[in-house]
């Protein structure tokens, strides 16, 4: 483990290095800082959520592996969530889903949910100074098991979940006056079709109809900003997907809402990358679900990947920043969870860091001159500039362990906290 002084001697030569492509460190670490990452909650306890503990994931969502320490209650999910952002620099955001209330001692049906049910939550992350980000939650229920929910074609059904999403965006407007930071609220929903499938249109009706119902409330916008999550297909869904991209990228526009896009929720060969400066043509802001595809399965830890460079590379490039809501998307039970959050959220911010480190001017003007042969061989020249220094220097600048410190705050965690959960 380098010392101080090591890091500090390798961080000059490094911005000596990065200075000679015209590039100011300092300039990128003081844009790092003030990109927050909302992080997800559902990392943390395998999508579980405290409306009934004991009933089982549904719609399309599974987490596979059993490692010890999962938490069982909103009190180990917060203090375990604490301790990653002990890990992580800079000052981030969380997300929490609906299923994550805490109702106390009587159930609390989905359409009836209130912000009391999350006071504690709101406490929480006021007490942290972060803020937090709500999502509606259209899975793992009775009223959804046959695989459709605002597309529904029972009305009363279809009625439920409109109640809820609109209970959801006035919690999310809660959220966000309390916390004086706003609240964005997300709607995914698992309705599809696993086998061929003769009417398309008709669910894509209702699902304009529900939406419509559900964003007529009259909600802040300056406090709650809602947005809409496409998806190309999910377990039980294989053939059709009424909430497709071209769906809610249609939504979002005419309704000038934010669009959600997820990396793991498109065609295996599909990248994020390009879609975001294509959408932002029309919509005002995006929000980004950053996970990783692994060929079906769409919500892998976040780690250092090509894909996920390119994501921050084109939000950088684009000068998007202000624009985009950067949050993560991803649960893995065969690996300690603490990990995985902070293995996902210092990945993120390494790509970003990357990003911003990039000698972008000189990489455009040969670009602009037609010199493509000189815009590829910086490319690649580029790629062995000593990032490691940089981020070392934030880290501890910022607080939080230096290199493969953090897991050994992990493995102790592990040791006096979570292996005593059963």
């Amino acid at each position: 483990m380098m010392n101080n002084t090591t890091i500090e001697k390798t961080y000059a030569l490094a911005k000596e290095q990065y200075a000679a492509w015209g590039v100011d460190t300092e300039a990128a670490l003081a844009s790092l800082r003030q990109v927050p990452i909302s992080i997800q909650c559902w990392q943390g306890d395998d999508v579980g959520g405290f409306e009934n503990p004991e009933a089982g994931l549904s719609g399309g969502i599974l987490a596979t592996g059993n490692y010890p320490g999962r938490a069982r209650t909103a009190d180990e999910l917060r203090s375990d969530a604490v301790k990653a952002l002990s890990l992580i620099p800079g000052r981030h955001r969380f997300s929490i889903h609906a299923i994550y209330l805490e109702p106390g001692p009587k159930r609390v049906e989905r359409d009836q949910i209130e912000t009391k049910h999350f006071s504690r939550w709101i406490d929480w992350a006021a007490e942290l100074g972060i803020g937090l980000d709500f999502n509606s939650t259209f899975f793992s229920h009775a009223k959804a098991a046959d695989g459709f929910t605002l597309c529904h074609r029972d009305e009363g059904i279809r009625k439920f979940w409109i109640d809820h999403g609109i209970a959801c965006r006035k919690i999310g407007a809660d959220i966000g006056r309390r916390l004086n930071n706003p609240c964005i609220h997300n709607i995914w929903i698992p309705d599809g079709m696993k086998d061929l499938t003769v009417d398309r249109k008709g669910p894509r009706q209702r699902l304009i109809q529900s939406l419509d119902e559900i964003m007529a409330a009259p909600v802040d916008r300056k406090l709650n900003r809602d947005s809409v999550e496409c998806k190309l297909f999910g377990i039980g869904s294989e053939t059709y997907v009424p909430g497709s991209h071209e769906f809610y990228l249609g939504y979002a526009v005419k309704n000038k809402m934010l669009l959600t896009l997820d990396a793991g929720h498109f065609h295996p060969t599909e990248t994020l990358t390009d879609k975001i400066s294509a959408c932002l043509g029309f919509v005002d802001e995006l929000l980004l679900h950053v996970s990783r595809g692994v060929r079906w399965d769409s919500d892998h830890v976040v780690i250092l990947s090509d894909d996920l460079k390119a994501i921050a590379e084109e939000l950088v490039r684009g000068d998007y920043l202000d624009r985009v809501h950067v949050g993560l998307d991803f649960f893995d039970a065969s690996i300690n969870r603490l990990a995985a959050w902070t293995i996902g959220v210092r990945a993120m911010l390494k790509a970003l860091l990357a990003a911003l480190l990039e000698p972008t001017p000189r990489l455009r003007a040969a670009e602009d001159a037609g010199d493509y042969t000189a815009r590829l061989a910086m490319l690649e020249e580029i790629k062995t500039l000593p990032l490691g220094a940089v981020w070392d220097h934030y880290c501890r600048t910022m607080d939080v362990p230096v290199g493969m410190g953090w897991m050994d705050e992990v493995k102790q965690y592990e040791s006096d906290v979570l292996v005593k959960r059963r």
